[in-house]
Formats: C-alpha cells, sequence, structure tokens
C-alpha cells in the first residue's frame, strides 16, 4: 500500500531523529512480555520491537510509511513499559511521538469524519482552557439539570449505534466548581513556610477532578510550602505530542511557561502521572527554539510529580485514625512508573497514613486501557485490559483503588462499576488530605452512572 499523496513536500519526523535513539533497539525481545498488546495479539507487529523495525525502517529509506504502518502507530497503548523493561535504554517515548507525528504529517488516516473530531477535539477546544471550561458548564448544566438521567430513561439511547451508547455511558460527572473557584490564586503555607511552589490544574482534570486540586494544594500548604495557582492554565500539550500534533504542543508548552515561569519557584507540581511525563521534556520539545530552550530545561529542572516532591521533604504526620484499619490497593499509573519512574514515593506516601493497611496489587503497573484516548480510538483491545485490571482489584478485597492520574481514575471508575466492585477510587493525595482533616476514609464514592 503506498502513501497518501500530497502536493507539497512532507518533512519527516523519524529521518529528522538523531539516529542514534533510532538505532539503539537491540532486538532482544525482553519488551515482548511487557507489551499489552503483543501480549494479547503475539504478533510481532503489535509489539515495541516490531514497532521499532518499522520506524528504523522509514528512517533507512527502506519503506515509506503507509495506513498500514499508521494503524499500527496508533494500536500502540504508549504505556512504556517497555522502556522500564528494555536494557539498551531505548527512548521509545521519543520514538512513538514522532512516529505518530509522521503520521499526521503524510495524513496517513485522514477522512472527514477524523478530520473534524480532531480539528474540534485536539485542534480547537484543547487549545484554549476557556472554551474547555465553556463546553464543561454546558455538561455540568445538562447532568445538573436532569436531562441527562431524562434522556438515559426515555430509552432514546437504544436508537443510536452501540459505540455511542457506550461513550455515553462513559460521560464523566463535571464538578460542580472547578479548580479556580475552588483554590485561592496564593495559599499560604500552613506553620513555617519552606518552599514557593506552583501547581497544575490541567484540562479534564480541572473538569473532572478539581476536589484533587484542591486537595494537592491543601495538603502541599500543610507541608510548608505558599502555593501559587493560576486561574485558566492551558493544556500542557500531553494530548497533543502522543497524537502527533507536534507544532500544537510546542505552542502550549511556550503558553505554560509564559503562565508559570520557571524562575519564580522552587517547584512547580503535577498531580497527573500522564501530563507529568510530557511536562518533564519541555527541552526536547523546544531545545530548537532560542527564546525558551534555556527556560524549557530550568522548567524540567523544576517539574516534580506531587509524590515525588512531598517524600523527599518529609511529610508532615496526620494525625492518628480510629477504628480499623481501610484496606487500600494502588494501581500505577503508566507514565507515573514507566514515564517518570516514580515508583515507591506514592506508596510511601500511602504508608504515611494512619488507618490504612496498603496491599500489593497484582500486576500493578499494567495498563488499565485508559492511555489518554486510546478507551475512545481502540475500546476494544481497552475493554480488555480494564476488565484484567478490574479482576485484579476484586482480588485483593480492598475497600479503596489508589491511583494518580485522572484517565486511570476515570477508567478504573467506570470498569468497576460496570463489573459491580464496590470500590471507591481516589488520587493517593485526596486521601492524604482527608487524614490531615481527620476524616475517616470512604469505603465507597459516589461513581459516574
Amino acid at each position: 500500500m503506498s502513501a497518501a499523496p500530497s502536493s507539497t513536500p512532507v518533512v519527516s519526523h523519524l529521518k529528522g531523529l538523531d539516529y542514534s535513539v533510532v538505532q539503539q533497539c537491540m532486538h532482544c525481545g525482553m519488551c515482548l512480555p511487557t507489551c499489552p498488546t503483543y501480549d494479547a495479539t503475539k504478533l510481532e507487529r503489535h509489539s515495541p520491537r516490531g514497532r521499532i523495525a518499522l520506524m528504523r525502517a522509514i528512517a533507512d529509506d527502506r519503506l515509506e510509511p503507509t495506513k498500514t504502518f499508521a494503524d499500527e502507530m496508533y494500536f500502540c497503548l504508549g504505556c512504556l513499559a517497555c522502556m522500564t523493561a528494555c536494557p539498551a535504554g531505548v527512548n521509545y517515548a521519543e520514538l512513538f511521538e514522532h512516529a505518530r507525528a509522521e503520521v499526521e504529517s503524510r495524513q496517513l488516516l485522514t477522512s472527514p469524519k477524523r478530520t473534524f473530531i480532531r480539528g474540534f477535539t485536539v485542534k480547537w477546544l484543547f487549545m484554549d482552557h476557556r472554551r474547555l471550561t465553556a463546553v464543561g458548564r454546558a455538561m455540568r448544566l445538562y447532568q445538573e439539570l436532569g436531562i441527562q438521567d431524562l434522556v438515559r430513561g426515555s430509552g432514546v439511547m437504544k436508537l443510536f449505534p452501540k459505540r455511542l451508547r457506550e461513550l455515553e455511558a462513559m460521560t464523566p460527572k463535571v464538578q460542580s466548581q472547578f479548580s479556580n473557584e475552588l483554590i485561592a490564586r496564593v495559599t499560604p503555607a500552613t506553620g513555617a513556610k519552606r518552599f514557593t511552589v506552583a501547581v497544575l490544574t490541567g484540562c479534564a482534570q480541572d473538569l473532572i477532578f478539581s476536589d484533587v486540586n484542591r486537595d494537592t494544594v491543601e495538603v502541599l500548604a500543610m507541608n510548608g510550602c505558599e502555593v501559587h495557582t493560576p486561574p485558566d492554565q492551558p493544556c500542557c500539550g500531553s494530548l497533543h505530542a502522543h497524537n502527533g500534533e507536534w507544532a500544537l504542543a510546542q505552542q502550549l508548552a511556550r503558553r505554560m511557561i509564559d503562565v508559570l515561569p520557571p524562575e519564580r519557584y522552587d517547584a512547580i507540581i503535577t498531580n497527573a502521572g500522564g501530563c507529568g511525563s510530557h511536562l518533564k521534556h519541555y527541552h526536547k520539545l523546544l531545545e530548537g527554539d532560542p527564546a525558551y530552550a534555556e527556560r524549557a530545561a530550568l522548567w524540567d529542572r523544576k517539574l516534580k510529580d506531587i509524590h515525588e516532591f512531598l517524600v523527599p521533604a518529609g511529610i508532615v504526620s496526620p494525625p492518628p485514625a480510629e477504628g480499623p484499619k481501610v484496606r487500600v490497593t494502588y494501581h500505577e499509573s503508566c507514565h507515573l512508573s514507566h514515564g517518570q519512574k516514580v515508583v515507591t514515593q506514592p506508596r510511601q506516601l500511602l504508608n504515611a497514613i494512619p488507618g490504612i493497611e496498603l496491599v500489593e496489587l497484582p500486576e500493578a503497573t499494567w495498563c488499565c486501557g485508559s492511555a489518554g484516548i486510546y478507551n475512545l480510538t481502540q475500546p476494544e483491545m481497552a475493554g480488555q485490559l480494564l476488565e484484567r485490571k478490574v479482576k485484579h482489584i476484586r482480588s485483593t478485597g480492598a475497600r479503596v483503588v489508589a491511583t494518580a492520574n485522572p484517565g486511570c481514575l476515570l477508567q478504573v471508575i467506570n470498569g468497576c462499576q460496570s463489573a459491580g466492585v464496590s470500590v471507591r477510587v481516589a488520587h493517593p493525595v485526596t486521601l492524604l488530605a482527608e487524614a490531615y482533616r481527620a476524616e475517616a476514609p470512604k469505603a465507597v464514592a459516589a461513581v459516574p452512572a
């Protein structure tokens, strides 16, 4: 199959990469058992090794990019488990993003439907936080006025295609207040001030889990931080970089640096595993930009995941808990564990909370199927992974599942609800914030219907 015709020359992202990155793979196969898509299909092309072979063939001019190549790049979860397993230190994250950028620049998957959806979401909605907030307010009104319940109860959704019914059922509950309504621009430290930090509020996180942002600010303040939380923060660009829109990701990175100048803070804090993995690589994204390259390098040094920052700083002990301990298990966000290598710190934070009995989740680092928007674009594979994850959650007997990424939170909430598993799903920082407030851990939270 030949590549899509183009009237103008296309700059190849893979051919433009430092060749040492492209040729790192030793083809040893250590990554194969860690790859969810290879595990499910046992097909070489669905493995990191197979995908890298395709990328290298294109970089070497031995293969033209085709729709088959494009489909393979988007079948990959981008979970980065292969990077943890790789003995050669292959930077699969960089290869993966440039491969998807190659797909988009060559328009290998272009169709009217796809062009409209990407144009509305990636190129318009998530490029301006005010637009996203406006859509969020409309969704909130739709839910609070009971229109959603009416639509679901009427049976009208049965008239729509199966996939639309599934998507509607996954619609998250929008928070009654967004981050800028819950959090002051500057929150003073409780007690002696040790640090000045900024907190990133995110996109979907702001609409669906603004309470997690509030909890993050409260926990930081309790631990001696003066916390700055500017309103109307832009998207970090992870959605764009992970989906081949390199130029848009660069544009958003510049905006983020302008809104949160890294030279003003001791640390810039993220509480979203997926976003954090991207946010720590602004220098690579902007290395050719004379106006931003130096500031981006400083940004990368200041950017810290909330667990990564709190644990070395020393967590202030919450008051003792009363009553029996609550069994909690921890699902690792792929980009937090494999992308950022933040593995022990969330467990240390959870173990610092009185009243919690932490039990290990089997295959804690195995992807839940959320993977950004993977559960929307590849529902069958995402569903298989979610079923596997929920089965392991059930086996722990835990009453609470902790996880540190909004996509994982939403995916696990929906999966447990569908499977009838009565657990609460919460961010570790929320559990710590509740302990500071001397709230008893809740067994089961209200979950989106």
